[in-house]
């Protein structure tokens, strides 16, 4: 770069994270971004690019050149970019070269996410458009590098947000309320890597409570090989197939997954020639586990985790960072949300409107925590009466029904997922029964919450469809009584709030109930959570989710602030309290929050 160029400066964020300042331009989340899918020889694309950005509007000017530096996978709209502004086109540029060790193997480009539509050339050829902005793609680039020397990549991405019908979440062009900044062009990692021209591409992994089953993808190959392993390094079952049959591995006693006790095996995967020898070889890792819903003793449905009934109990987790909008600034960072959770005493999150980077979900498995997986809603405004959204437009709805068909293919593999929510609140809502059968037709194994808040808000007539009936009621907690073949769940409610005024927002701050200090919001969090408690024994709840892991933008209704330097009311007392609800719901054996208190206080 001569002294003429641009540099990459990092923007002013309103709020600052612990890890804003230890985010490193020559290192930007380096951590192998597909842990379910590994190899060993891949090269991180992510770091400082040239960057061009502007208006759709055809009357607004236009940067002649890549006239700034942007710092990938850090949307422009965040201070981690380095830009700090909303561009709907989007053009990005870099070079990189090849490693000579990977010289007659092809060479695969992947990224993460591009918010809406992206179209990505090398040395100037098409090599892969995609549209969503929320599941990942790739390209087979080998036909289109040059023999030697400096490869170029550009990638034209189109973000309109809210104004086209694309599933956008929270989102918005004008933020505020329980809106968002939005994100626009790459807000994951882009990489490359050498595969040899016989390959696995894919695998499908599923399991229950003796042992796992993997279908991989191949390219040539005769045979394919599965060595199951535990964390140990001890072999557990080898088995052979022909290429492209699906192996079944019964495990010698079997060790199953759960948010207690989150066991993951080791799994590789080998394609194999005629004569034994090794064409490819993956790695990846698998849960033993189920979840399905049985009566109880008085025959109310319930949720059963591994055969055993399992109240799931978990904050709602918007995944927005302060400094990095959609995109955490550090793997850490990505993780402390997670072990936050884990200490709170909660073993459920929600995941609500967004897809995370298939790390997040690493974590989730790794550290314990049950997920539910929400589908990025479809534009609704929010001005309008209760109940009456009006329909989404017939392209919306293509368009949400492919990238659910690709969220659910792409997190298929994930133990920790355990439901999957296509609707929220009715936003963006369409054929509802419909599209729930859709969702277990494509997954069978996990259970389906065909609207998350059925009794509120935008929400259409409730269908019955699904396997649990969602009620959103804040502060609540809600008092479902649907009495059908569904669970019952308390999707959203509590949203308390406090406002510190180091780590606020810029603009009101908002809740469904404000305390007056963090001893103030510690006592309300115990009065609502000791409600649940009897609402639990009372009507057969089998899961709660209380309204939010952190404060966002201008909500504050977290249970950390939106910087995640303050825990705004008692932890050790909140976890007493989540731990109480969720024995109450999960063991014959009844205990309080005090007695659960007292077992702390004496194991310590």
């Amino acid at each position: 770069m001569t002294p003429t160029e641009p540099e990459w400066q990092r923007a002013d964020p309103p709020l600052t994270t612990p890890w804003t300042d230890r985010v490193d331009p020559a290192a930007v989340l380096p951590e192998y971004p597909r842990p379910q899918l590994r190899r060993s020889e891949w090269l991180s694309l992510n770091g400082i690019w040239e960057y061009a950005g502007w208006p759709a509007s055809p009357a607004a000017p236009r940067p002649v050149g890549y006239s700034e530096r942007i710092l990938v996978p850090f949307a422009p709209e965040s201070a981690l970019s380095g830009i700090g502004r909303r561009d709907e086109v989007l053009w990005y540029r870099r070079l990189f070269e090849v490693p000579k060790s990977w010289s007659g193997r092809r060479v695969l480009l992947h990224f993460g996410a591009v918010d809406q539509k992206a179209e990505v050339r090398v040395n100037n050829q098409t090599v892969v458009t995609h549209e969503g902005g929320y599941t990942s793609f790739s390209a087979d680039i080998t036909d289109a590098l040059r023999a030697s020397g400096p490869q170029e990549i550009t990638v034209r991405a189109e973000d309109r947000t809210d104004i086209e019908p694309y599933p956008i979440g929270k989102q918005r062009n004008a933020p505020g309320g329980i809106c968002y900044t939005p994100t626009s062009g790459i807000w994951q990692t882009v990489w490359v890597e050498p595969v040899p021209n016989e390959r696995i591409s894919s695998i499908e992994v599923t399991s229950d409570l003796s042992g796992v089953s993997v279908f991989p993808q191949v390219t040539g190959g005769a045979q394919t090989e599965l060595i199951v392993s535990p964390p140990n390094g001890d072999e557990a079952v080898r088995i052979r197939g022909t290429a492209g049959s699906r192996l079944r591995a019964n495990l010698p006693e079997p060790h199953p997954w759960s948010p207690d006790d989150p066991f993951l095996y080791d799994i590789t995967v080998r394609l194999l020639d005629a004569h034994g020898d090794v064409l490819d070889e993956v790695a990846s890792y698998c849960g033993l586990r189920t979840v399905e819903i049985v009566p109880d003793v008085d025959g109310r449905p319930r949720i059963a985790v591994n055969g055993r009934m399992t109240f799931l109990h978990g904050p709602l987790d918007q995944g927005y960072w302060p400094d990095g909008g959609y995109t955490a600034p550090t793997d850490e960072a990505l993780r402390f949300d997670l072990e936050k959770t884990k200490e709170l005493g909660f073993n459920l999150v929600r995941k609500h409107v967004k897809v995370e980077p298939a790390r997040w979900y690493f974590w989730a498995d790794r550290l314990g925590l049950a997920v539910w997986q929400d589908m990025p809603s479809l534009v609704v405004s929010f001005a309008g009466p209760p109940g009456h959204a009006p329909d989404p437009l017939p392209e919306g709805q293509q368009r949400f029904e492919a990238e659910l068909r690709e969220m659910v293919a792409q997190l298929s593999n994930v133990p920790s997922i355990v439901a999957w929510v296509p609707f929220n609140e009715g936003w963006g809502e369409f054929d509802t029964a419909r599209i729930a059968a859709l969702v277990k037709e494509l997954d069978p194994t996990r259970l389906v919450i065909a609207n998350s808040g059925v009794n509120c808000c935008f929400s259409r007539t409730d269908t019955g469809a699904g396997d649990i009936y969602d009620d959103h009621t804040y502060v609540g907690p809600g008092e479902p009584h649907e009495g059908d073949h569904r669970a019952l769940v308390d999707g959203e409610y509590g949203g308390l709030g406090l406002v510190l005024e180091d780590s606020i927002w810029p603009g009101p701050p908002n809740a469904y109930e404000m305390a007056t200090d963090s001893a103030h919001l510690t006592r309300r969090y115990a009065e609502v959570s000791e409600r649940l408690e009897r609402l639990v024994s009372d009507l057969g709840l089998s899961g709660a989710i209380y309204t939010q892991t952190t404060d966002v933008e201008n909500e504050v209704n977290g249970l950390l602030t939106y910087d995640r330097r303050v825990q705004k009311l008692d932890f050790a007392d909140a976890a007493n309290h989540n731990r109480a609800v969720i024995a109450r719901g999960s063991h014959p054996e009844v205990k309080t929050a005090a007695e659960l208190a007292g077992e702390a206080s004496d194991s310590r």
